[in-house]
C-alpha cells in the first residue's frame, strides 16, 4: 500500500534531526527570507545548507516555506534567493502568492512548487488553475471538509498532489490570514510575526463608562477567539481515502519534543494503516503527551466549536533529557532538559514505541563523578538506559493527572 507522506515541521537543526529519527518522510522549514513564522525559527544560510544535507543523506525530502504575502519592495530579493534554494537542491518551495509562484518557475524551475494553505484552496477549479500555473501540490485551506476534499480529488488533475493538515494549532482567521496582530501590536501576521492576540482574554468596555471592564462570560467564556488544536490521528484512513497525499503536522515554532513525539505517533498510526491493523489506543494517547490545547477535528466534519473558556495548555508528559550518544552497553551521554534524580521514573521514547519505562539508578557527570541530580539546565550527564538509543532520542517523564 502506498501510504500518504508524513510531513513534519522544523524550526532548527535539532528539530530536523528529531523529525527524521521519529519517521518523517519530509520536513518543511524556512530559510532567511519569506518564511511565514518568526525569524527565530528561520534557518540562516549555513544552517540551511547543513539541514538540507542531513535530510537528503537520509533519503528524505525538504520543502522550504516562502509563503509570506510579499510587498512590492521585497520582490527584488526573490531572483537571487530562489536561485540559491535551487542550488541547494530544495525539493519544493511552499508559496502563497501568485506572483511568487510565477517567479519560482522562472528562478527555481527545478524545485517543485507547493501552494500554501495561506492561499485558501477550497475547490477543484482553484486547484486545477494552480496546477495549470505549475503547482505540483496544493495545501488545502483548513476550512475544507472531508466531503469537499473528495470532490476536489475527483475533479482536479490526477497528477496534482493534495496536502492537508492533520495536527497542530488552529487559527480563528480564514486560512491564517489575520490583521488582528497588525492592528493591536504592529506585528504583521502575514509576514511571520503574529503576536497571537486571538489567545488573549478580552473584556468589554461601554463607551460612556471608561475604565469599567465587563467580562464576556455568559456561556462559553471569555476567550472568544481562542481555537482548539487539531488532532486527526484517529481519522487518517478517512483522509487517505478522500484523496490526501500528504499529512502535514503544524508546529515550526514548537519544541523538538513536540516534533519528535507527534511525528512518532503519526508514524506509528500510518504504519499500522499500511499493515491493515486497527489503531491502538496507546498510539492515540501519545498525542496527549505534548503540551496542547483541547483537541478537535477542525472543519473536516463540519464547522467546529473552535474556542474554549481558558488559555491553559495540558500534557501527560514532559521531556527530561535528550540522548547525545549511547554505547553497546546502553551507557549514554545525555543533555538535561528537566531535573532528574536517582529513583526518577522515566520513559525512553524509542522510535515506533510508546516509551520504554525505566528507573534511574545512578547519575554521573561528564567525567564519571556521581551526581545527586541534574540541576543545571542543558548540562551533560551520564546514565544507563534500558535499551540502546540513537542520538536525539527523547527521555521523558510522565506527569500526574
Amino acid at each position: 500500500m502506498n501510504l500518504p507522506e508524513l510531513l513534519s515541521p522544523a524550526g532548527d537543526l535539532e528539530r530536523v534531526q528529531t523529525a527524521l529519527l521519529y519517521g518523517a518522510d519530509a520536513v518543511y522549514l524556512a530559510g532567511r527570507l519569506f518564511g511565514m513564522r518568526a525569524k527565530s525559527v528561520s534557518f540562516q544560510d549555513s544552517d540551511l545548507e547543513q539541514a538540507i544535507r542531513v535530510i537528503h543523506d537520509q533519503g528524505k525530502k525538504v520543502y522550504i516555506t516562502c509563503n509570506v504575502l510579499p510587498r512590492e519592495g521585497e520582490l527584488a530579493l526573490v531572483p537571487e534567493y530562489f536561485s540559491y534554494l535551487q542550488d541547494l537542491r530544495a525539493d519544493a518551495l511552499i508559496l502563497a502568492d501568485l506572483g511568487l509562484l510565477r517567479m519560482a518557475e522562472r528562478y527555481a524551475p527545478n524545485c517543485a512548487r507547493h501552494v500554501s494553505t495561506q492561499l485558501g484552496v477550497l475547490n477543484s477549479e482553484t486547484a486545477s488553475f494552480l496546477y495549470d500555473l505549475g503547482a505540483d501540490t496544493v495545501v488545502l485551506a483548513r476550512e475544507c471538509s472531508l466531503e469537499e476534499i473528495r470532490s476536489i480529488r475527483r475533479h482536479a488533475p490526477a497528477q496534482l498532489r493534495i496536502e492537508a493538515f492533520v495536527h497542530g494549532a488552529m487559527c480563528v482567521s480564514f486560512s491564517g490570514r489575520c490583521l488582528l496582530s497588525n492592528y493591536l501590536t504592529g506585528r504583521d501576521a502575514n509576514h511571520g510575526e503574529c503576536a497571537q492576540p486571538c489567545r488573549w482574554k478580552y473584556h468589554l468596555v461601554e463607551e460612556t463608562r471608561p475604565g469599567k471592564y465587563m467580562e464576556i462570560s455568559e456561556s462559553e467564556g471569555t476567550y472568544i477567539l481562542n481555537s482548539e488544536d487539531l488532532c486527526m490521528i484517529e481519522h487518517l484512513t478517512e483522509l487517505r481515502d478522500a484523496g490526501v497525499d500528504s499529512f502535514k503536522i503544524e508546529g515550526r515554532m514548537k519544541s523538538a519534543y513536540y516534533t519528535g513525539a507527534i511525528t512518532n505517533a503519526y508514524r506509528m498510526a500510518l504504519d499500522a494503516m499500511g499493515r491493515g491493523e486497527a489503531l491502538s489506543h496507546s498510539v492515540v494517547q501519545e498525542c496527549e503527551a505534548v503540551s496542547h490545547r483541547p483537541y478537535c477535528t477542525g472543519f473536516y466534519y463540519g464547522p467546529p466549536k473552535q474556542y474554549y473558556p481558558d488559555s491553559l495548555y495540558r500534557s501527560s508528559a514532559e521531556i527530561a533529557a535528550v540522548v547525545v550518544s549511547c554505547d553497546e552497553n546502553r551507557n549514554a551521554l545525555l543533555r538535561q532538559r528537566n531535573k532528574i534524580v536517582p529513583g526518577s521514573e522515566l520513559e525512553l521514547l524509542l522510535p515506533g514505541t510508546n516509551g520504554v519505562p525505566f528507573t534511574v539508578v545512578t547519575l554521573r557527570d561528564e567525567n564519571g563523578e556521581i551526581l545527586s541530580d541534574t540541576r543545571h539546565a542543558e548540562m551533560l550527564f551520564q546514565m544507563q538506559l534500558p535499551e540502546y538509543a540513537p542520538p536525539h532520542t527523547i527521555v521523558r517523564r510522565r506527569l500526574e493527572s
